[in-house]
């Protein structure tokens, strides 16, 4: 591990650093997650196409390649009733990248570890409620 370190000018585990993650709240981040981390490669110059990135998921979702490590997400089931088409279907979607708005909540969601797909609970002080009519008078 030294010797590749000292190749690498680097240090410590390969895992190195804070794991992250987020959860996913809706079916339509669930797709954009799929095509955010299948495209990834591609976005990083890597490779000039999915498919060409041996560690990916890409081959099992859009080709007839079967992976049994893999379990579809209903949303990826719900692309199509048979597999050639839902097959198809993931191809077509994987030729645009998701909207740069997905693309940045789910780098923020990551980053700080919260639910994409889901709005956030307002942070600051709560509105303080109009309490003759029980309203918030900001919200009427």
């Amino acid at each position: 591990m030294q010797r590749i370190n000292r190749r690498l000018e680097r240090t410590g585990t390969l895992w190195e650093g804070r794991f992250r993650s987020c959860l996913v709240a809706s079916d339509n981040y669930v797709l954009a997650c799929y095509r955010y981390i299948e495209l990834n490669p591609v976005r990083a110059g890597m490779v000039t196409h999915p498919e060409k990135y041996r560690w990916s998921s890409y081959s099992a979702n859009a080709s007839d390649l079967d992976d049994r490590h893999l379990s579809a997400h209903p949303a990826y089931q719900a692309l199509a009733s048979d597999s050639v088409e839902r097959r198809r279907a993931y191809r077509v979607l994987c030729e645009q990248a998701p909207p740069a708005s997905d693309l940045e909540d789910i780098r923020k969601a990551t980053r700080i570890g919260c639910t994409v797909g889901k709005p956030r609970r307002r942070r600051g002080r709560p509105f303080l409620l109009d309490e003759k009519n029980g309203v918030c008078p900001h919200l009427s």
